[in-house]
């Protein structure tokens, strides 16, 4: 990669520091060569190489939690890369949304207890939903609803709402559970037309146990 200048280390090596396009949370931080560099400008995905294993490996081959990339810029010093993607899944194998979940505060280390499953999916859900209002691929779904306006996913709200409320009324338990997901949805459509995070609600919830 000498046409950008890029300064690899002794082992030719650089950090490239992972950043989600649509919450901003630094994600990751992994190693690439010229190599893996490559792959990723060529493919658009993510690549890395394993220092531990001596090996090239694409983020979420096996997991599926792929990285696609946004934008690539790289510091003042040209030695560390900052990766903008959009993240399918958690980044830390940990099942976290991020690597970074553990605080040093007052000389203390406080790690966070692991995210619920239940949220990574919201979080998955949100990220398709953003990554769906930026791109506007035709024949979908939640395009339609932005293409409608505001007015369109607020009224969807309240009707599955109206529906969700019929359920439990009924005692429902399959129904409840089915209206629930679409209240959940459209209101994840509304929180995306707001940019705000499913995490942003959680930390909410946090504040109320």
């Amino acid at each position: 990669m000498s046409e950008i200048d890029l300064k690899f280390d002794e082992k030719g090596l650089l950090p490239a520091v992972i950043q989600s396009a649509s919450t901003r949370k630094v994600l990751m931080m992994a190693y690439m060569n010229a190599e893996t560099l490559r792959m990723t400008l060529e493919t658009g995905f993510t690549h890395f190489y394993s220092r531990s294993r001596g090996t090239i490996w694409k983020k979420g081959e096996t997991s599926g939690n792929t990285q696609k990339v946004k934008k690539i810029s790289y510091d003042c010093d040209s030695d560390t890369l900052l990766i903008e993607v959009d993240e399918q899944g958690p980044a830390c194998h940990t099942g976290q949304e991020t690597c970074f979940f553990t605080e040093i505060a007052g000389g203390d280390v406080i790690r966070q207890q692991p995210v619920a499953h239940t949220e990574n999916i919201l979080s998955r859900v949100y990220q398709v939903i953003q990554q769906r209002k930026r791109e506007r691929p035709k024949e979908s779904y939640v395009t339609s609803l932005f293409e409608k306006g505001e007015n369109a996913f607020l009224k969807k709200i309240g009707e599955e709402g109206v529906e969700f409320t019929m359920a439990v009324v009924k005692r429902d338990r399959t129904g409840a559970i089915y209206e629930a997901a679409d209240l959940w949805f459209h209101t994840l459509i509304a929180l995306a037309s707001m940019d705000i995070p499913p995490e942003e609600v959680f930390k909410e919830l946090q504040k109320r146990r």
